[in-house]
């Protein structure tokens, strides 16, 4: 079992077949061992992570999250009392940033994320399915013209045989994982769970309300379209949405960055926004100019005013994109059918 690596696996039947392999190099984390096979393992040469105490998730995670997950109970308790905000409640304990145990689970947990991200994405290439991301700010409310706009840039972009991956969050971010999610659904699918959701324009001042007017709206309209949202708990008091259907949920914010604007091979599409959406163009700027040719993702940037009066971004980064092989690939529009059309295929 040389380099062999076990994660989040339940052995306890296999005693048999790993008494009669040869342990050494072996890595097991988080794993569930028949009594006595764990020291006869670690004995023999191989290396276990135990599971830590006192710690409110699963560091050895062997899978995406669900909002079902994040959000159970939600039905009938309060946001405050499910795993989503119970977690986020534990990074903000007096110390939590100075602890061993805290820092090591929470980096195991986001190693452990990156990989199944990682393998969900390779499934989303092997399938012919480019992945389309989706930037915006938490701003847009639920009921406004922002809102529904970035609803149908997800719908188009799914049924164009995108996934759609987005921050995870509310506003833009939810929007656009709506619209990928009743891609399944016609027209008139979006059009009444705008309504259903403009009840509850925000998740201030009750997450809970808000929760659960996306839970209506799952609930009229089960089984959408597959889309991804990559949250973070560094904003935990910016809950997830309930659109993603795989949610791959970090704890350090700038390997969440990284991991959606790098792999978001099928261009990015910059929806209005503020300081987290400047950075996040500028960051995959930096990728772009760095890039070898065949590997720069189109940069679409939606609202010519926004992008080049209210934050004049677009001309630094022409002026950066200026010469080189991004320079092509930087577009500035004024809707999200342009937008698409950009994007392909």
């Amino acid at each position: 079992m040389h380099g062999w690596h076990f994660q989040s696996v339940d052995l306890r039947l296999r005693s048999v077949e790993l008494a009669g392999m040869r342990a050494s190099g072996a890595i097991f984390m988080g794993c569930r061992f028949a009594e006595g096979i764990e020291e006869a393992l670690r004995a023999r040469g191989a290396l276990i992570f135990p599971t830590l105490p006192n710690i409110p998730f699963s560091t050895y995670r062997g899978r995406l999250y669900t909002a079902a997950e994040l959000y159970a109970g939600i039905a009938g308790t309060e946001y405050e009392a499910v795993p989503d905000a119970q977690i986020y409640q534990w990074t903000l304990q007096d110390g939590h940033g100075r602890a061993l145990d805290a820092t090591l689970a929470t980096a195991m947990h986001d190693h452990a994320i990156s990989a199944v991200l990682d393998g969900f994405l390779d499934d989303c290439a092997s399938a012919g399915k480019p992945v389309a991301g989706v930037m915006g700010g938490h701003a847009a409310a639920r009921g406004s013209a922002g809102y529904a706009q970035a609803a149908q840039l997800g719908r188009t972009l799914a049924a164009r045989g995108f996934m759609v991956a987005t921050g995870g969050g509310p506003g833009a971010m939810e929007a656009a994982n709506l619209g990928a999610y009743l891609s399944a659904y016609d027209a008139g699918a979006l059009r009444s769970a705008l309504r259903t959701l403009a009840a509850v324009p925000g998740f201030r001042p009750s997450i809970t309300a808000w929760a659960r007017a996306a839970g209506r709206v799952l609930d009229d309209f089960p089984g959408g379209a597959d889309s991804l949202g990559i949250p973070t708990w560094f904003y935990g008091h910016e809950p997830p949405n309930l659109f993603a259907t795989r949610i791959a949920k970090y704890f350090a914010n700038s390997i969440r960055e990284a991991m959606l604007l790098a792999r978001s091979g099928g261009g990015i599409i910059f929806l209005p926004g503020a300081a987290g959406t400047v950075q996040e163009i500028f960051q995959d700027a930096c990728e772009n100019y760095y890039a070898a040719e065949e590997a720069v993702a189109p940069m679409v940037l939606v609202g010519r005013r926004h992008w080049e009066e209210e934050l004049p971004v677009r001309a630094l980064l022409s002026a950066l994109a200026n010469g080189r092989a991004m320079a092509e690939k930087v577009h500035v529009v004024d809707t999200v059918d342009e937008a698409c059309e950009l994007l392909g295929p």
